[in-house]
């Protein structure tokens, strides 16, 4: 966290201050914040009324949550505040022991604006989701070191809680071997996420040296994979909602309603894990998640607030130094020298190859022609490795050709006027699945009465003597083929693909072959590139997806019946394939399938009014039920009170509190129709409250 607030103690949390529950353990000495969250939940939940799963000492929670301090009450609380910048340890001990708020004088406070900012104090998510992670994975593979149940938190269980069976969140000893091994032979895409291995201790099956990013990639993608055959389904739900959580919180671009419902979402979730772990087991870092989407909805994406870029900065700074003995010194001269010379570089010439200037300097054998089709444009992709030729069988030529003809737009005139000749009642689509062998010896007829050199090239066919390749890389991705003895020796994998169909249907298959298929025409040689893949089927039989968190899981061994190998390289997205540890080895050919994020790439809707989007349609839902002992649905919704966004961005005269919960509806409606102006009426639509609840919409992003 930034602006000088501490991140420990009772008052960690900057936004609850003094109205917060936190309280201290007796035998774990330490501030604990174990049942606090009941109170962001809407005043009917059922877990308001539960005395058995949360503290003892609260039969039924009536609190409504800690109203957020607007600017000038906080600045009154720090105004005072000495400034803590050095001196003995003996004066700086006695000025923390001054401090009565939890945070200490910052010089961003001395900034004139610094109390009319909407976030004061900016949530780091990057550590959150790394100490939140590490405290959950640690715990569950009872580290003996850092597990957040040991003898200390059992003895604060019976003071502060009713339940006395054993935890069943803790795997014994074959499954954290079944666990240790199956993080051992993960194997991810390039530059996705390092090699988990290292991060494994072999003696006592537990995980070490976890950097910031993977625990990012386990927390968000592989936690629910991992613990999914080795846990109970209840405690399994809550660990794979809070994954959940943090994944559609991170997405690059995100939808103002998805916000709202991440922000009534993360109380219920938490409850949940207060049901399953211990008071030892919720520290600050378990507490702050609750407020991470109210920090989106006013501050937008944390992509461009959490430290990531500047921890990938400092480590650039570092790798400068040269001289140990004057290490601000080697990092100052250094980058003088880099930015002195990226700036001459502007000024080189054209034919100079330079950070600024990316210039292609290999041979072009394409047919540079901007008027051509998407297809056979020659920058949409690179090859790399050593080149093959071969010829193709008669079936992969039908069918290559086939592909290429279905998914050339100039040939939309020429498939019309077959069908008007042909007298047929059939659409477009129907040709290629129907009538493709007519439609091809029909449009090799017309090659006399074509004009375009293109479509006369198309009408002859393409060349059976094509060029082949192991690697290929296109927007934003890194594609290497299978190899079933070369692979097993590397630590990346690259061979997972996907094709979405126009109906909205996701393939997954294998790639087999990168095809360079050519066509001679009167101008030149018109080229594509094919990816040829082995598809998995697509089918209730080959593919499940998990009806509350759309997991979706391949068999790898159920192959797509129909043959049709052949796709663009373009329309292709990456993906890698992670099987599930098992201990009865029964679901050993089931694979989850996770789709990747192109480099440098960015899916950004246009007319639709976001503060980003990434590839999601909805933030995940809930499970229904968690513990089916109690026989209750725990997603029985009510409405929190309206948290307007335009609470944060009008005008002193709205006398509303920032942040407040209002049960008067009307009335809080009314004094925002009053203080906000209709420029932020555009901006912050009011959203009504059937907006709020779940639906159906089946996710994408994976």
């Amino acid at each position: 966290m930034l602006s000088g607030w501490g991140t420990a103690g009772e008052k960690a949390c900057p936004y609850c201050g003094n109205g917060n529950k936190s309280f201290w353990l007796k035998n774990g000495r330490k501030w604990c914040w174990f049942d606090c969250h009941r109170q962001f939940l809407s005043p009917d939940h059922s877990f308001r009324k539960d005395n058995k799963h949360f503290s003892k000492n609260t039969e039924i929670e009536l609190d409504s949550p800690p109203r957020r301090l607007n600017g000038d009450e906080i600045w009154e609380c720090v105004e005072h505040l000495p400034t803590i910048v050095n001196g003995t340890d003996s004066e700086l001990k006695m000025l923390k022991s001054r401090r009565k708020f939890g945070g200490k004088e910052a010089y961003s406070r001395e900034l004139p604006y610094w109390k009319t900012l909407l976030i004061r104090h900016n949530l780091d998510v990057m550590h959150i989701e790394k100490n939140f992670f590490e405290q959950l994975i640690h715990t569950v593979m009872d580290n003996k070191t850092k597990t957040a149940y040991n003898e200390s938190s059992k003895a604060d269980l019976k003071i502060y809680c009713k339940r006395r069976s054993e935890p069943k969140f803790i795997l014994d000893k074959p499954k954290r071997k079944v666990l240790s091994e199956w993080i051992s032979k993960l194997k991810f895409p390039d530059g996705y996420a390092s090699d988990l291995r290292r991060c494994v201790n072999e003696s006592d099956f537990t995980l070490h040296g976890l950097k910031s990013h993977d625990c990012h990639v386990f927390m968000e993608r592989l936690l629910p994979v991992a613990l999914k055959n080795l846990l109970p389904k209840n405690e399994w739900n809550a660990i794979t909602e809070i994954s959940q959580f943090f994944r559609d919180l991170c997405v690059s671009t995100i939808k103002v309603d998805d916000v709202i419902r991440l922000e009534k979402n993360i109380p219920e979730i938490l409850c949940k894990l207060e049901m399953i772990f211990p008071p030892s087991f919720f520290n600050s870092m378990e507490h702050l998640p609750v407020h991470l989407p109210y920090e989106v909805k006013v501050g937008g994406p944390v992509q461009y607030r959490w430290m990531y870029p500047f921890e990938r900065f400092l480590n650039h700074l570092k790798r400068k130094i040269g001289n140990k003995a004057y290490v601000e010194g080697s990092i100052c001269n250094a980058y003088l020298l880099e930015e002195i010379s990226n700036f001459c570089s502007f000024y080189f010439e054209d034919h100079i190859d330079t950070k600024a200037k990316n210039l292609d300097i290999g041979n072009k054998t394409h047919l540079v022609v901007s008027t051509l089709p998407e297809l056979f444009q020659d920058h949409m992709g690179r090859t790399t490795g050593k080149c093959r030729v071969r010829s193709l069988e008669d079936k992969e030529y039908d069918c290559a050709h086939k592909y290429v003809l279905s998914n050339c737009e100039v040939l939309q005139d020429c498939v019309q006027n077959f069908i008007r000749t042909e007298n047929l009642q059939i659409s477009v689509v129907d040709v290629w699945n129907k009538y493709d062998k007519e439609f091809s010896r029909w449009f090799r007829q017309q090659v006399s009465v074509l004009d375009d050199d293109l479509l006369r090239a198309l009408a002859m066919g393409p060349s059976r003597q094509v060029r082949t390749w192991n690697r290929y890389s296109i927007n934003g991705y890194n594609f290497r083929t299978f190899n079933h003895k070369t692979d097993v020796e590397k630590s990346t994998i690259n061979n997972g693909v996907c094709v979405s169909s126009i109906e909205g249907a996701n393939y997954y298959g294998i790639l087999d072959e990168v095809i360079e298929l050519s066509y001679a025409g009167a101008n030149g040689l018109y080229k594509t590139i094919l990816f040829k893949c082995d598809w998995m089927d697509n089918s209730c039989r080959g593919m499940n997806v998990h009806k509350d968190y759309k997991l979706v899981e391949v068999h790898r061994n159920r192959k797509y019946p129909v043959y049709d190998p052949f796709v663009l390289a373009y329309q292709v997205e990456q993906v890698y394939y992670a099987p599930y540890p098992n201990t009865k080895k029964d679901r050993d050919q089931w694979s989850v399938v996770f789709k990747t994020k192109a480099r440098s790439k960015i899916e950004a809707p246009i007319d639709e009014v976001v503060f980003q989007e990434e590839i999601i349609n909805h933030v995940s839902e809930l499970s229904s039920v968690i513990f089916e002992e109690n026989e209750t649905d725990y997603n029985d919704y009510s409405d929190v009170g309206e948290i307007s966004i335009m609470n944060e961005v009008v005008e002193g005269n709205l006398d509303v509190e920032e942040g407040e919960y209002s049960d008067d509806h009307e009335v809080l409606e009314q004094q925002i129709d009053d203080g906000a102006s209709e420029e932020d009426e555009e901006l912050f639509p009011e959203y009504d409250n059937n907006d709020l609840e779940h639906n159906d919409e089946e996710e994408d992003d994976l």
